[in-house]
């Protein structure tokens, strides 16, 4: 496995505790179809949100947020209308949100973006 992917790997396992931390419950994770993957999906007071993790360990090449163009957006969007189509039994508000993880040394920074799309 590649660095960036151990890094990516670390980075959804750290956002999904930090989630739980903050009172999230978590759906799913890693959730895949054709068109693509969601890293985490969670539910808390009635919204059902779908997470991207971004996890750099600078801002050498830039934020972590600034890893999301349209075009991630658009795919996050298809991937979360077939997250909600295999699952119907889950319902509530809707959000696409961003975990963005600065992990340099030290403690690793956690910013929550939310209705990023």
């Amino acid at each position: 496995m590649a660095k960036k992917d151990v890094l990516g790997r670390w980075g959804e396992e750290h956002a999904r505790r930090w989630l739980e931390g903050q009172g999230w419950q978590i759906v799913d994770v890693n959730w895949r179809c054709p068109g693509g993957e969601v890293d985490l999906v969670a539910a808390r007071g009635g919204s059902l949100v779908f997470f991207e993790v971004k996890t750099r360990t600078s801002t050498r090449f830039g934020h972590p947020v600034e890893a999301i163009s349209a075009a991630k957006l658009a795919r996050m969007r298809r991937v979360a209308g077939a997250w909600l189509a295999a699952n119907p039994t889950h319902r509530g508000r809707i959000r696409l949100d961003l975990i963005a993880i600065l992990a340099g040394r030290g403690t690793p920074e956690v910013e929550h973006v939310e209705a990023v799309g």
